[in-house]
């Protein structure tokens, strides 16, 4: 499968990098084709890796991820061609984080969210909301205590979430699905639980876990 990745930062070449470990071909995209990190990132990851910019990215994924910073969402989508994106499952793996005050806190929150946002700018793809309440370095088969964390996702097409769970498990997760689209609101606000238990710990090596009986 050809999956594009819009966004350069540390998400978005993790992410990149287990598609290609599973076997896929990923193009990294960045707001400019001379973007040096993606252009160190796609040499690191070897033959199956390429990169370009975001409409390169959405042209060329079967799949597409969105990983860049939550505010810049429009600005990314639009500068890939909203119409890129018809009838593909993008997977939202932002999360809409305000800086200004220091300590990260929601710029969004209870009765909208990044999620619903981006759905709304893409009405013809099909949106889950995925990777947005772990870090970077537990994206692709964590090795924790406890066995594999469960990843929680949110969207509105059975079928997409139905992918992606797929895809989550050969990530080395469990899946929680949390029903539409509108439940990004939930999903963003459980990042600020993650972030809040990193900050009072010290630690980032941590992931969530439903257990069932």
């Amino acid at each position: 499968m050809r999956v594009g990745v819009l966004g350069t930062g540390v998400v978005g070449q993790a992410i990149g990098r287990g598609f290609i470990a599973l076997g896929h071909e990923v193009k990294l995209g960045g707001r400019e084709a001379t973007n040096e990190k993606a252009k160190a990132w796609a040499e690191k990851a070897g033959s199956k890796a390429t990169e370009g910019t975001f409409r390169d990215a959405a042209v060329f994924g079967e799949l597409i991820v969105l990983a860049t910073l939550g505010e810049a969402n429009e600005n990314a989508l639009k500068a890939a061609g909203l119409e890129n994106f018809q009838g593909k499952v993008l997977i939202d793996a932002t999360n809409p984080l305000d800086f200004s005050t220091g300590t990260p806190r929601l710029s969004i929150g209870h009765t909208d969210s990044a999620g619903e946002r981006v759905q709304r700018l893409v009405p013809d793809a099909k949106v889950v909301k995925a990777f947005n309440t772990v870090g970077n370095t537990l994206m692709f088969r964590p090795d924790l205590p406890g066995g594999p964390p469960d990843m929680f996702i949110a969207g509105n097409d059975d079928g997409a979430k139905g992918t992606v769970a797929g895809l989550l498990k050969e990530f080395g997760y469990g899946t929680a699905d949390l029903g539409g689209i509108e439940s990004a609101r939930y999903l963003e606000a459980m990042c600020m639980v993650w972030v809040a238990c990193g900050i009072k710990s010290g630690g980032w090596n941590h992931a969530f876990k439903l257990l069932r009986k």
